[in-house]
């Protein structure tokens, strides 16, 4: 196989979570645009076909489906739907993310359901789909964690600004996520499934404070923020046989955040 066949994804069935979001419509649009059959499922399914509607306007088989990850049934019938349309999954893209804690001093019940969705929920999709997997004997599944799940806050980046990083759910459950891939690679590497996380820096929305743009941008080496397009890349090169050797990885797109 010639280097750049190796990235195509023609034939491959592939699920997203959260495909919607910020993170999400670049992911989705990736694995579509490299020839995969595109499933996306989220809470919200009337945003998400508003968006998957675009794509399959574009000529793209993109599929747009509700899941409620707290809910291992909506899951599991998630799977069997998927399952009964395709007959094989090929890509699991772990995207999705609730973030019910507005602040350190939150409730700590929205700790609790922040975990119920971004950990137990994960972990119940994540082994749902890796058993079709390993039947299969390949597959490969992408977990998307964050530069908040490898280092601490830097309140630098907000002064100036309204905003803050006393998050602790998330930076919990991202940081559960990278080593819960090497979890997933270890436990599923002998049938020939894969496991990676891409762990993305900021991502550029036009909301985002002038002062916070400039105080984030001067804490990266690329001296900007993550773009609509800058996912696309690495997703398509863990999703496909290009990375075929590569598993347990978790790796920074990050612009260089976390090399300072």
């Amino acid at each position: 196989m010639k280097a750049l066949e190796m990235f195509s994804l023609t034939g491959k069935t592939a699920l997203v979570t959260g495909g919607a979001g910020l993170y999400g419509r670049q992911i989705v649009e990736a694995l579509a645009e490299a020839g995969a059959k595109t499933f996306t499922a989220s809470r919200n399914l009337e945003r998400l076909k508003e968006f998957t509607a675009g794509l399959s306007g574009q000529g793209y088989d993109v599929t747009a489906w509700r899941v409620d990850l707290a809910d291992e049934k909506s899951v599991l019938d998630l799977r069997d739907k998927l399952m009964e349309q395709s007959g094989r999954l090929d890509i699991l893209v772990n995207n999705a993310v609730l973030r019910p804690m507005k602040g350190y001093e939150d409730n700590a019940a929205n700790f609790a359901l922040s975990m119920q969705v971004n950990a137990t929920g994960l972990f119940i999709i994540t082994r749902a789909v890796g058993d079709i997997m390993a039947r299969q004997k390949s597959g490969s599944i992408i977990n998307i964690s964050s530069i908040m799940g490898v280092i601490g806050p830097d309140p630098t980046n907000y002064e100036g600004t309204q905003m803050q990083a006393w998050y602790p759910d998330y930076f919990f459950h991202k940081g559960g996520m990278v080593n819960f891939t090497r979890f997933i690679a270890s436990r599923y590497g002998a049938y020939g499934v894969r496991c990676n996380c891409v762990i993305p820096g900021g991502l550029f929305t036009p909301q985002m404070p002038e002062k916070f743009v400039k105080n984030y941008s001067r804490r990266t080496c690329l001296g900007r923020l993550g773009n609509e397009t800058d996912l696309k890349g690495i997703i398509v090169f863990l999703a496909s046989d290009a990375s075929a050797y590569v598993t347990g990885a978790n790796i920074p797109v990050d612009g260089g955040y976390t090399s300072k």
